[in-house]
């Protein structure tokens, strides 16, 4: 008897300024799943929050390939939780917890994992570039507290720049960070898994710019060089691969998860952030540095929809 094929649903677009990189990241997922398994049904929400998909009882999973607001950060995963519906990364309290910034890093530093310096303003505070210097030296980055993708994310030097870098994060989230910069290696390493993760190896970003933009995330073509194996010793790389799976532990994630480093000439290690739906396009480091790990995307795809069911029955 012919084995009944998965129902899957791929949930992508929402109302967010990522937009635009999540019906990327979905394309090549939709490319990637194995259609002799799965039947596929993919899930636009637009940009005013509608939604092409009327019936939620209609698929057995759901992968949701949402970047940032409205998705990435626990909403969708409530509202699959409510319907009972089995669906790939994080759970709620993870996914939330993986897109504060802010929180994030104060959880992070709890647990003796070594983040940046930062300080955070709402925008009912008095912001000062004096407090904000004072504290963290020049240059500094300000950045929206709850966003991806490098969106809304300055490098200041100047209180001029800082008052338009402030302005910008502003128009993106009611809360901003703004952090130290530290001179170093920009690493990457994915995390793979539910109880027991495992990491990939790590790779390594070499911005062209100042700091890894946007522009050069997706639409530079030579805006960053991406390596697949980064420029450190096993040593470190070990001990890298280690702070992700603690890293993913300690922010109680789910599936899957890309977090990103900061390593100095000196060998001192900074958690910059975690990925909680980390960018899955034909060039994002997150699917390819699996396959540099001998996972391909077929294969890569086919265990999250097994660690999403597997999370599914044991909660139930």
């Amino acid at each position: 008897m012919k084995k009944k094929k998965l129902k899957i649903g791929v949930l992508f677009g929402g109302k967010t300024v990522e937009h635009e990189v999540s019906i990327l990241s979905a394309d090549n997922v939709l490319k990637g799943l194995d259609k002799t398994k799965y039947e596929i049904l993919p899930i636009k929400i637009d940009k005013k929050g509608n939604w092409n998909w009327k019936k939620l009882d209609e698929v057995n999973l759901v992968f949701p390939v949402l970047h940032g607001s409205f998705g990435e950060e626990g909403s969708v995963q409530g509202l699959l939780k409510l319907k009972n519906i089995p669906f790939v990364g994080p759970d709620i309290i993870g996914s939330a917890l993986g897109l504060d910034k802010d929180v994030m890093k104060r959880l992070l530093r709890d647990s003796g994992i070594s983040v940046v310096k930062f300080v955070v303003f709402r925008n009912e505070d008095e912001v000062s570039f004096n407090k904000a210097k004072k504290i963290l030296g020049l240059p500094m980055f300000v950045k929206p507290a709850n966003s991806g993708s490098s969106v809304g994310i300055d490098r200041v030097n100047s209180q001029k720049d800082f008052n338009k870098a402030v302005k910008v994060a502003f128009q993106y989230d009611t809360k901003i960070i703004i952090e130290e910069n530290i001179i170093g290696q920009e690493l990457e390493c994915s995390v793979l898994g539910n109880d027991n993760p495992i990491a990939s190896k790590v790779g390594e970003i070499i911005p062209k710019d100042a700091f890894y933009s946007y522009d050069a995330k997706y639409i530079s073509p030579d805006g960053a060089k991406l390596l697949l194996s980064a420029q450190i010793d096993k040593k470190t790389e070990k001990k890298i691969q280690q702070l992700s799976i603690y890293t993913f532990k300690t922010l109680e994630c789910k599936g899957m998860g890309r977090v990103d480093f900061f390593l100095t000439k000196k060998g001192k290690i900074y958690v910059n952030e975690i990925n909680t739906i980390p960018g899955f396009t034909s060039i994002s480091m997150y699917p390819k540095l699996w396959e540099a790990t001998g996972l391909p995307l077929n294969k890569l795809l086919d265990r999250l929809i097994e660690l999403a069911i597997e999370r599914f029955d044991r909660e139930k």
